[in-house]
């Protein structure tokens, strides 16, 4: 049973990495973030980044890897809102 965790991990670690994609190829032409919360974006990425360093601490790879593309992934539609917020600004 124990041989099988690393599989049900990994396969768990590409699902939920990859589920972000969508979101940021939407995000990514301007203006296209309207719906999308800017405290949720926040504290997502955030948490991904803590559990990122929680994957470090215990030594677990699929922990890390897992939740650094999806960091980078919410950071990225974080990156946008805050680009599309300081367009509505100026305009």
């Amino acid at each position: 049973m124990s041989s099988i965790l690393p599989w049900v991990g990994g396969f768990a670690a590409v699902l939920t990495s990859l589920s972000y994609i969508p979101q940021v190829r939407k995000a990514l032409p301007r203006s296209s973030t309207k719906d999308l919360s800017l405290k949720m974006l926040v504290v997502l990425t955030s948490g991904l980044g803590l559990w990122i360093g929680y994957g470090l601490l215990k030594g677990d790879w699929i922990i890390v890897l897992a939740n650094s593309i999806g960091c980078a992934l919410t950071a990225t539609v974080l990156g946008c809102k805050i680009r599309d917020i300081r367009g509505e600004d100026s305009a």
